[in-house]
């Protein structure tokens, strides 16, 4: 080895030294950079993730809508299919009623002249009967035909109201009542009672109960009858009117074949 002075040495060695601080300073920047660039690797993938995690949740969001949407989708058809049978049950319903309108059109051409031909039978058949309560069931015969010609009446009720009097003419027949009207003896008329058994008897009483008369139905006239009657005329009108209890009473009638 050959002999090297001191101050050479010296001189390498504070070579060796600044090369060796130089290394150290190169490397601390290189750790420095190196940190950095983790640092801002880090910051971008974080907000990578962020864009990630949101571009997920919006992902999921649509997908429920989706769900939703076609969930609402298959509940709509389900209700449109209803209604769409609802509205062909109501066509047929429609289709129906209109045949029963059609129908009723041809029911009503038969139904009106047999209304009118029944209340003229009911007139005349009044006109035939024993005339008890003569004045309101004529009324009731005018009122038909009143209502027979009253547009806002329908049919259904005129007939109603035609089948109604004839009940009514037919109670006539089981009754036992007492009325107050003119009785018309052709040369006067009287204010009487009146009191019918059903058409067996239709007798009539003045109001002083001093007379009394019988209708004869088939020589169409009152008949005067005697004094023996005068009483048992009088309790029948009372238990008639309700005014006595019901009892047996005395009541002229025409025997059957009599003339």
């Amino acid at each position: 080895m050959s002999k090297v002075s001191k101050k050479s040495l010296i001189a390498t060695a504070m070579i060796g030294a600044l090369a060796l601080a130089g290394s150290n300073i190169a490397a601390a920047d290189a750790l420095t950079d190196l940190q950095k660039a983790e640092a801002k690797i880090f910051k971008q993938s974080a907000k990578s993730q962020a864009k990630v995690t949101n571009i997920y949740e919006q992902t999921q969001e649509l997908l429920g809508e989706y769900r939703n949407t076609v969930d609402s989708a298959d509940v709509l058809g389900g209700y449109n299919d209803h209604v769409q049978r609802m509205v062909d049950d109501q066509k047929n319903t429609l289709v129906s009623l209109q045949r029963q309108i059609d129908s009723i059109d041809k029911i009503k051409q038969g139904v009106v002249p047999l209304m009118y031909k029944m209340i003229d039978s009911l007139e005349k058949f009044i006109e035939l009967d024993v005339p008890m309560n003569l004045v309101l069931r004529k009324e009731r015969v005018a009122n038909l035909r009143s209502v027979m010609e009253d547009s806002n009446v329908t049919v259904s009720e005129q007939f109603r109201l035609v089948l109604e009097a004839y009940e009514i003419e037919s109670g006539y027949g089981t009754i036992f009542a007492a009325y107050q009207g003119e009785l018309d003896l052709g040369s006067r008329t009287l204010t009487t009672d009146f009191v019918h058994m059903g058409r067996i008897a239709l007798v009539a009483q003045s109001l002083d109960a001093k007379q009394s008369w019988l209708w004869n139905n088939k020589s169409r006239a009152w008949e005067e009858l005697g004094d023996e009657y005068l009483k048992p005329i009088t309790d029948a009108i009372r238990m008639a009117k309700k005014q006595l209890p019901m009892d047996l009473t005395k009541l002229p009638v025409f025997a059957a074949g009599a003339k």
